[in-house]
């Protein structure tokens, strides 16, 4: 990323932010002002805030000590430094550049105790969600974004192909998620967010915390797994079976196999979100396993592994070419098994590109 794409980046937000009726963005520490300046301060109490306003010089306020590292940020350039001492007020700085009546979309994960002191200096201004108004901000990747988000999953493929060959059996989930991170960071991976392994009964919990349940001959298990590869997010699951399945374990893996299949074949330039979901969900449903599918079917991928968009009923936003998100049905038989296959895949001009392109047949392991 070069000083004038970050530049980019700002001007355009200004002018998004305008026209939905902003008076701008105020930016707090996270991916937000990573997008915008590749500056990625500690969080903390202190206030760091990037202000972009349309028809003003855009204007970061920083801890005093901090100001040589966010001179330093490549995305920098384009910002007026103003730098406060503790004992002074920052948010009192921070009015000083805002419309005391202005309308502002916040950082998501700005902390509440900026956002409830920047409204008792400015309580005529008004702030909303960032993604809940500009919920495009970021959701568009550009080439060089798609290339990173390509990157990340050609690394957790790589991964996947590798844990095929230890053993599974006899074996606690907890070191198989080990292994699984211990390959995510060989391949690359800056940071692993999360290595989720639900065995036989487990595995009907989409969310199930790795735990010590030793993997037995005869367990579905689910791997989904990921975690920050350059900068950008990577995100897979696939589901193996320890020994030979039953009947109906290969028929429930072939049914989420085949609803994968529909979502990802659903995806197109101007196809409302909403229909990713229910072209998977149809398939589950038909197949007499409707209850049983019990989420969403996708969410975004970028600077974080969940943001949006969100590929779930009611979402009519529709897709535009640069998202990239996951797919990723379920089918879960309580107290029992659960099968999960999710991809990334970026909607391009004419259709979708898969992001993850390791095996999506049922992999027997030891």
């Amino acid at each position: 990323m070069t000083t004038e794409d970050f530049a980019g980046r700002v001007i355009r937000a200004a002018e998004q932010a305008a026209a939905n009726g902003l008076s701008g963005l105020l930016v707090t520490p996270g991916p937000d002002l990573a997008y915008f300046t590749g500056y990625r301060p500690m969080i903390g109490e202190r206030l760091t805030l990037a202000a972009v306003q349309a028809g003003r010089e855009p204007v970061m306020i920083v801890p005093s000590f901090e100001r040589p590292g966010a001179e330093a940020a490549p995305g920098m350039g384009a910002f007026e430094i103003i730098d406060w001492t503790d004992g002074e007020d920052p948010y009192a700085f921070a009015a000083r550049v805002l419309d005391p009546r202005g309308r502002y979309a916040v950082s998501d994960a700005a902390w509440a105790l900026h956002v409830l002191a920047l409204q008792g200096q400015l309580p005529d201004a008004h702030q909303v969600s960032m993604s809940a108004a500009l919920p495009t901000l970021r959701a568009i990747k550009d080439a060089n974004e798609v290339e990173l988000l390509a990157a990340a999953g050609a690394a957790v493929d790589s991964s996947f192909e590798e844990i095929l060959g230890v053993q599974f059996a006899g074996r606690p989930e907890i070191d198989i998620a080990a292994e699984l991170a211990e390959r995510l960071l060989a391949h690359g991976h800056s940071e692993v967010e999360f290595t989720l392994v639900g065995s036989g009964p487990n595995g009907a919990n989409p969310h199930h915390e790795v735990g010590a349940r030793t993997i037995r001959e005869g367990d579905m298990v689910v791997l989904d797994f990921g975690g920050m590869r350059d900068g950008y997010g990577s995100d897979i699951t696939r589901t193996v079976h320890v020994g030979e399945p039953s009947a109906q374990e290969r028929e429930v893996y072939e049914i989420v196999r085949d609803a994968q299949q529909a979502g990802v074949e659903a995806v197109a330039p101007g196809v409302p979100c909403q229909e990713v979901d229910r072209a998977a969900r149809a398939v589950i449903a038909d197949a007499g396993y409707g209850e049983h599918f019990v989420h969403r079917v996708g969410h975004g991928i970028g600077l974080t592994v969940h943001e949006p968009p969100y590929m779930v009923e009611g979402e009519t936003r529709s897709i535009e070419p640069g998202m990239c998100f996951s797919v990723e049905p379920g089918i879960y038989l309580r107290d029992r098994f659960g099968v999960r296959i999710e991809d990334i895949v970026a909607a391009t001009a004419d259709g979708v590109r898969r992001l993850n392109n390791c095996t999506r047949e049922l992999q027997i392991v030891s």
